[in-house]
């Protein structure tokens, strides 16, 4: 079937109407439409809301303040179990014992002393514990004795650096004896090494904590009696604190001189205390290696000068001695030939 043209126009027009009617009801549709610019204003709009209303993104339940998290880390360091560093002691005659007991957390420790004693001893024995040569009086000491064994516990709650020091158990009776646990914090590795470098060179110190990583690092250098810390930030074209390991420390010193002969300490800051490391700089110039060949040569040199001169002396007095040799020979001739004159005289005279 054949349509003619205008009907064929009429036909194109109806649908270019209907397409045109379809776009306009999907664009006025609410929330179907939306510009880049009110998706964002729509989005900060939702944020203030969310904000002004005191919403928390996090867990429900999770928010602790700092009261409430030194609290529940306060109980959870308490609901710990105690690890127990014990010595024994063989009897009165015993030499005194000690073992370090290194704490890099706060921790509960209990230190337990077991003296074996034997049977001749006195029965009597008094049994005390002292903190840093002060006796101590706690209710958390127990003492038990057995048939030839007396022990005795400190328990202990470590929570600052306070607390750290020498513990000491003593047994008295007729004698004296004792064990002494030292609480420190960790120990830095090579606590004292020197470095030696010439003028004008750079050089790096480096101080470590193997096993445990401090919480902080601090360099300082020694002024005469006192200890100066340095700040790298205010003075970066002399100093460089490389903290690129938590558990290594390396101070670079850059165009040192002979001022920077001195000693520098490196601090680890640990909860319980801290633990410092020495490192002694010896800076020597140049002509430092030299001044044992130039010393060398200088008695070289006198030594040819000595040698020099005493061939000088010799000559001189060999041949001051052979002058006085031949003159002595001259004056002998002269004698001889008076001599011969007085004796021919004498026989003239005969005659």
């Amino acid at each position: 079937m054949r349509v003619s043209g205008s009907g064929a126009g009429s036909m194109r027009l109806q649908l270019l109407l209907s397409l045109a009617a379809l776009w306009l009801s999907d664009a006025n549709e609410p929330g179907t439409a939306m510009t880049t610019r009110d998706i964002n204003q729509q989005t900060r709009e939702s944020i203030s809301d969310y904000t002004v209303k005191g919403h928390d993104l996090s867990t429900p339940g999770s928010h602790l303040s700092t009261q409430d998290f030194n609290q529940q880390t306060e109980e959870n360091i308490s609901n710990l179990t105690s690890v127990v560093y014990s010595k024994s002691i063989d009897g009165f005659s015993s030499a005194p014992v000690e073992e370090n007991v290194i704490l890099y957390n706060p921790a509960n420790i209990a230190l337990l002393c077991n003296l074996t004693r034997a049977s001749t001893d006195s029965a009597t024995v008094e049994v005390t514990w002292k903190k840093d040569n002060e006796r101590v009086e706690s209710s958390n000491v127990t003492i038990n004795e057995t048939k030839n064994v007396w022990s005795t516990q400190y328990t202990l709650k470590i929570r600052d650096r306070n607390q750290m020091g020498n513990y000491t158990c003593v047994f008295k009776s007729d004698q004296e004896v004792n064990a002494t646990f030292h609480l420190q914090v960790p120990q830095i590795e090579g606590k004292e090494h020197h470095v030696v470098s010439y003028v004008g060179d750079t050089v790096v110190l480096v101080c470590k904590s193997l096993k445990y990583i401090p919480i902080n690092w601090i360099w300082y250098m020694s002024n005469g009696s006192d200890q100066v810390a340095i700040n790298d930030s205010l003075m970066p074209d002399k100093y460089i604190v490389d903290e690129k390991y938590a558990n290594i420390t390396k101070l670079k010193i850059l165009k040192i001189s002979e001022k920077d002969d001195r000693s520098y300490w490196c601090q680890a800051v640990f909860k319980l205390g801290e633990s410092k490391g020495k490192v002694s700089l010896k800076v020597l110039t140049y002509m430092t290696p030299l001044k044992p060949f130039l010393a060398i040569a200088a008695e070289v040199i006198i030594l040819v000068a000595i040698i020099f001169l005493y061939e000088i002396y010799s000559k001189k007095k060999q041949m001051h001695a052979e002058d006085e040799k031949e003159f002595e020979q001259i004056e002998q001739l002269k004698s001889e030939d008076s001599n011969g004159v007085e004796n021919s005289t004498t026989r003239h005279r005969k005659v």
